[in-house]
């Protein structure tokens, strides 16, 4: 497999999973700052233009964070990424259906880049409003954390998606609740997560 990534994007949530299930994989790193996802190279691959991007040993592309994660514990059985009951795989979805579409693309997507919602005047109320969206988002998951280790009760696919947007919230000083403050520290001793981190820094 061939994972299409960047530093600091939601893509380490889905190289996490890669090493958590322990097979071989290769990465490709782009670099977003010089817009090298809309080069022809890559957008031939993924006409979205974005990461992260898996290509499967058959030689077909995957995108899009939640079918990948998805995918990858389905078919990765041994690795106990999927939740084994009907119940907490639906509330492993609810969470990372959340995050990525709210947390994410509402909330943090305004911090990161107000210049795709407003002209630059109103750019300090853009991030503003993705700071409200972002801490309200957290204030939720953390309610939903209570009494549990990890999103579905156990370890699975969906606590990658917490993990990365936990990541944004440190680099952009957002303050997490304590239960999401206690699920960060939890992943980030995570040997998985510390192998990433590792090879992030040596790049």
């Amino acid at each position: 497999m061939k994972l299409y990534y960047a530093r600091g994007t939601s893509a380490v949530g889905i190289r996490v999973l890669l090493e958590e299930i322990a097979k071989p994989y290769d990465v490709t790193l782009l670099d977003l700052a010089v817009r090298e996802q809309y080069q022809p190279a890559f957008s031939a691959i993924n006409p979205k233009s974005k990461v992260p991007t898996l290509i499967r040993d058959d030689g077909s592309v995957l995108t899009e964070y939640g079918a990948i994660a998805r995918w990858l514990a389905r078919t990765n059985p041994e690795a106990e990424l999927l939740p084994q009951d009907a119940d907490s795989e639906a509330r492993a979805t609810e969470l990372l259906d959340y995050v990525v579409g709210t947390v994410h693309m509402r909330g943090f997507s305004r911090m990161i880049v107000p210049m795709a919602f407003g002209p630059e005047a109103q750019h300090a109320d853009i991030v503003a409003t993705g700071r409200g969206m972002v801490s309200r988002g957290f204030a939720i998951i953390d309610a939903s954390l209570a009494g549990k280790a990890y999103v579905a009760g156990r370890y699975s696919y969906a606590d990658s998606a917490l993990f990365y947007v936990g990541q944004w919230a440190e680099r952009l000083l957002v303050s997490l609740p304590s239960n999401c403050k206690r699920h960060y520290e939890m992943m980030m001793e995570r040997r998985a997560v510390k192998r990433v981190l590792a090879a992030d820094r040596l790049k």
